[in-house]
């Protein structure tokens, strides 16, 4: 028995030898040997994508993502020498006469109905004078602006019904989770249809200073001049927020991209369609944030709320009562923790309705009516 057992332990110690040896010197033997014996192999009927590739989110979502195209006509000012009467002298007005120019911009967008709907920035087609869209299959079509939202950077185009542009599916609002994988998807540069990946970096960022209102999801997939009012999507290839800005001090990407989330889209979308344009809540106060440093010079018991600064007169608020100096504390029983949240609290109200404002005056918490009002549209400059 002990004789069987030292064969053995001999035979198995020479094999291992023998194939440490031909791995080392002569792997490609290996190689004629049948599949499976050595390595196992990923079986030829595993989906790729659910290991490496995001083919399949791509494919459902790319057609329906277009290429926006614009155009706007300007018209270039008189020439100041012609108030020189010695240039007058000479060349007479041959140069006073206006001259039209034309300039073309380009940006992207994506069909969010089945008859027609397009939701992009408002940035890709202010002042503009003709808007094309292109479809992800060489299609070409002529829009219409049904509305626009300059403070969230966000309008909606309509091409004809019968484009038959497939709708992209919506994530819900309340699913996106910092780490999640997402695509970008636009027409960067102009230079086409192209689909860029990453992850979800941030939720919620604000205080960035490019919208009024600002929620903005951040990633780090690529996103390039052009890619504006794109889609960023999931995994699955469910919209959940147009691509909108970049932080970069070169003109590209370096890797800080913000979307418009969802849950900001859906309300603004539904009222364009509805109404054409995006009514809000407003009481007409200037607030500023409590910072650590003036909450100890106002001696205040805690940095939460907004500061009134300022009270526009005959507003809503000048109405109510609300002073400036106030702290603003909670908007309708729901919490002001600071200025941007209170903004969006009080933007959410229905014009026409009563709302209680609880505010800090002189070290007492008093709560307040008041009747909201309509929020102005911004002036364009």
């Amino acid at each position: 028995m002990r004789r069987f057992w030292l064969i053995f332990a001999q035979t198995v110690t020479v094999g291992v030898a023998a194939l440490f040896v031909v791995q080392t010197l002569k792997p490609e033997w290996l190689d004629r040997l049948p599949r499976g014996v050595i390595v196992k192999e990923i079986s030829e009927d595993r989906p790729a994508d659910s290991v490496t590739s995001f083919r399949t989110a791509a494919v459902k979502a790319v057609p329906s993502v277009v290429h926006i195209f614009t155009r706007q006509e300007t018209r270039q000012s008189r020439s100041p020498f012609l108030n020189d009467p010695l240039f007058r002298h000479f060349f007479g007005d041959r140069f006073g006469h206006e001259e039209t120019q034309r300039r073309s911009g380009l940006g992207s967008g994506v069909v969010v109905t089945n008859d027609g709907y397009i939701l992009t920035n408002n940035h890709v087609i202010e002042a503009a004078d003709e808007i094309e869209v292109a479809s992800n299959d060489g299609r070409k079509f002529k829009a219409t602006v049904v509305g626009s939202d300059p403070e969230s950077d966000l309008a909606v185009l309509r091409i004809p019904a019968n484009s038959k542009l497939p709708a992209i599916t919506f994530s819900s609002s309340d699913s996106v989770r910092v780490g999640d994988a997402v695509l970008a998807i636009g027409n960067p540069f102009g230079v086409g249809q192209t689909v860029t990946s990453g992850i979800v970096s941030a939720l919620g960022r604000t205080h960035l200073g490019i919208n009024t209102f600002e929620n903005f999801i951040q990633t780090d997939a690529a996103i390039n001049p052009g890619n504006s009012g794109g889609a960023l999507v999931d995994g699955y290839g469910r919209l959940i927020g147009i691509n909108t800005a970049i932080y970069s001090q070169s003109g590209g990407s370096m890797g800080i991209g913000f979307a418009i989330p969802v849950s900001l889209v859906h309300d603004v979308l539904a009222q364009i369609i509805r109404t054409g344009a995006v009514t809000r809540g407003w009481i007409g106060v200037e607030v500023q944030e409590i910072t650590p440093e003036l909450a100890e010079m106002r001696r205040l018991p805690v940095t939460e709320g907004a500061l009134i600064a300022g009270i526009v007169r005959g507003s809503p608020a000048d109405k109510a009562g609300i002073r400036p100096g106030d702290i603003l504390l909670a908007v309708a029983g729901k919490k002001v923790r600071d200025a941007q949240i209170m903004l969006d609290l009080i933007a959410a109200l229905e014009p026409g309705r009563s709302a209680t404002f609880r505010v800090r005056r002189e070290g007492q918490e008093i709560e307040i009516p008041a009747t909201i009002g309509k929020r102005p549209r911004p002036s364009r400059e």
